[in-house]
């Protein structure tokens, strides 16, 4: 990853504004659009907007307006150097120089135990998201041998460190009729960061954290009174937990180490293991800070642009594409809680018969809403490997005592070891919830993993008929071989409270007793087309018997989520997608924003040669 070696000029001017952090108070200026018109405002009000150029494809590379490399060095200039054009990280692997090659061999073998793949601005979690661009050539050259292209990477990267940075590139993208993508840290199931011939906006550096006392908002029975946070977009969930232990208090955050915090994630919802004692990551937001699609720059909450913060906490990941773009936010705070975690593992050949071990699951599955009553929160994972069957499971329960934890679960594991499986209820350990063990590094690199996700009514267990239809659903996906990750939770709108319960998020989130996702894998990256479709139709398949048996009052998490999800409008936001879509085309008529599966994302589509959803092709309009 190397700057585009262009001349820096500087500002003429910068203008200060009042604003959360010193990088929010560099903005764009009429002097800075004088010298380069090409970003210059977008005007929202403007009565011909829905005329606004009808080109049927975004931009790219082998079309005639793609800007031309002076256009690019005028932008550099424009930003004083941060324009970055990165090659796929595996290109090393197809270069000849002894240098590379001793690089691809790092990066096969030790690059996921360092910060490298986080700090790539163009890594995707998922890689197969990218289509068959740049992957690792087998080893040996057994076959044929994978290519190395741009693909669906982004061709240039604005690495922001100021919001002026987000302005310019935004305004650039929209004028030139550019595929715009936004990136943190890249942890996406979909590739929303990801995107053929496109611009990105990386906003990883977005790091600054102030601790408030004491924040008043609101007025009366609406309002919040007490700690908070003003927190940078680019803040990754370990690093929350570093201010949490420096200044000796508590925030929601994602579970996830090396998740961005308030940028993605609070946009779609944001589950946590606090999720059953203080709600979504999304409840948690009270003031946001966004550039719009018209390249401004403005304060989102309750008595201004209310709208965008209606939708902002759960409406859609903003950060990655739909009503603008996160430079920072405003979260409450909560005084140090301590955290008692437990654990409960058993397998089928512990189990006298299969039967016997999927009662067990069934029986703990039934248990776990007691535990999210009491606030807690459990992370269960089921696997099935050639017919050997490995249930493991966490507690984690907020503000209660080794002995109250043990007290809680001894029902549980006496009913489970009555059934003829041997488990014993451990001691718990109890930390802080301010320290989070990790220092962001040593995560993982990118995978072929290919997720669903689904949120479980609590109305499912308390119906025994369903109860039973439900668990037969669950163990009919794990029994193909799908791995199951559940976790019981229970983020309801008296728990969310106030402003969180009224927001674009998911109603089933407010009904859920326990959120999962299932995956299939691996999904190689260039694989071919009919074997990769072959095999989601026989995924899906299983899936809609989940989704079948959770249709009343269920839905699916848009951050972990099936790119084909059928119906993913309901699926995402329920009764919510009209307002959340009438938002969308009120703040972005020109469309700047597009990510797969976020509202108002039916009006285009990737058009690839071969036909799964990668992002390894043009942006183009649907035709009606």
């Amino acid at each position: 990853m190397h700057p585009i070696n262009f001349t820096m000029i500087l500002a003429l001017a910068t203008t200060v504004t009042c604003a959360n952090f010193p990088f929010e108070a560099e903005v764009l200026t009429d002097i800075d659009i004088a010298a380069f018109p090409d970003i210059a405002f977008g005007d929202i009000s403007s009565p011909s907007i829905s005329d606004h150029d009808k080109r049927p494809c975004r931009a790219h590379p082998s079309t005639p307006d793609w800007p031309t490399l002076a256009d690019w060095h005028r932008i550099n200039d424009s930003l004083r150097g941060v324009l970055l054009k990165p090659a796929p990280a595996a290109s090393a692997c197809y270069a000849d120089c002894d240098a590379e090659r001793e690089k691809c061999e790092w990066l096969r073998t030790e690059a996921g135990q360092t910060r490298f793949w986080l700090n790539d601005p163009i890594n995707m979690f998922t890689e197969w998201t990218v289509g068959n661009s740049c992957g690792f050539p087998r080893r040996g050259g057994d076959g044929e041998e994978r290519e190395c292209r741009q693909g669906g990477y982004p061709v240039y990267v604005v690495n922001a460190t100021t919001v002026r940075h987000v302005q310019i590139a935004m305004n650039f993208a929209r004028r030139r009729n550019l595929r715009l993508v936004i990136k943190n840290t890249g942890h996406d199931f979909v590739g929303k960061s990801a995107g053929f011939g496109a611009l990105s906006i990386w906003t990883h550096h977005l790091k600054s954290f102030e601790f408030v006392p004491q924040y008043t908002v609101g007025q009366g029975d609406e309002r919040y009174t007490g700690m908070a946070a003003r927190v940078g977009a680019g803040l990754e969930s370990w690093e929350m937990y570093v201010h949490m232990e420096k200044h000796n208090m508590t925030l929601v955050v994602p579970n996830g180490y090396s998740v961005g915090a308030f940028g993605g994630w609070t946009a779609g919802g944001g589950h946590s293991n606090l999720a059953s004692l203080y709600g979504l990551g999304s409840d948690q937001v009270l003031s946001f800070q966004v550039v719009t699609a018209d390249g401004r720059f403005v304060t989102a909450e309750l008595g201004k642009n209310e709208d965008l913060f209606w939708a902002s906490r759960g409406g859609g990941p903003v950060m990655i594409g739909t009503y603008g773009v996160i430079t920072s936010a405003i979260i409450k705070a909560y005084p140090p809680i301590p955290v008692t975690l437990s654990s409960l593992n058993f397998t089928s050949a512990n189990s006298p018969d299969l039967e016997t071990f999927w009662a067990a699951v069934n029986t703990y599955f039934h248990y776990s809403s007691h535990l999210c009553d009491l606030g807690g929160t459990t992370y269960n994972y089921i696997t099935n490997i050639n017919g050997f069957y490995t249930f493991t499971n966490d507690f984690e329960l907020p503000s209660m005592t080794a002995q109250h934890t043990l007290d809680a679960l001894q029902p549980l594991f006496d009913t489970i070891n009555d059934m003829g499986i041997p488990v014993v209820n451990p001691q718990p350990t109890t930390s802080l919830r301010s320290s989070s063990g990790s220092n962001g590094v040593g995560m993982a690199s990118s995978s072929g993993l290919w997720f669903a996700s689904r949120l479980f009514p609590r109305a499912n267990w308390d119906d025994e008929e369903l109860y039973v239809d439900t668990m037969g659903a669950v163990r009919e996906i794990v029994e193909a071989g799908y791995t199951f990750h559940g976790i019981h939770m229970t983020p309801t709108e008296a728990i969310a409270g106030w402003p969180g319960a009224d927001s674009g998020v998911n109603p089933a989130f407010r009904k859920t007793v326990m959120y999962a996702d299932v995956w299939m894998g691996d999904v190689t990256a260039g694989a071919p087309a009919e074997e990769v479709l072959r095999n989601h139709a026989r995924f899906n398949g299983y899936m809609d018997r989940i989704r079948n048996v959770t249709r009343v009052g269920g839905g699916a998490y848009v951050n972990e989520a099936d790119v084909l999800e059928p119906d993913w409008q309901r699926g995402f936001w329920g009764k919510k997608y009209k307002r959340s879509l009438m938002i969308k085309r009120q703040r972005d008529p020109w469309g700047l924003f597009w990510a797969p599966t976020t509202v108002g994302s039916e009006k285009w589509t990737v058009r690839t040669k071969d036909e799964p959803p990668t992002q390894d092709g043009p942006l183009c309009r649907v035709e009606r």
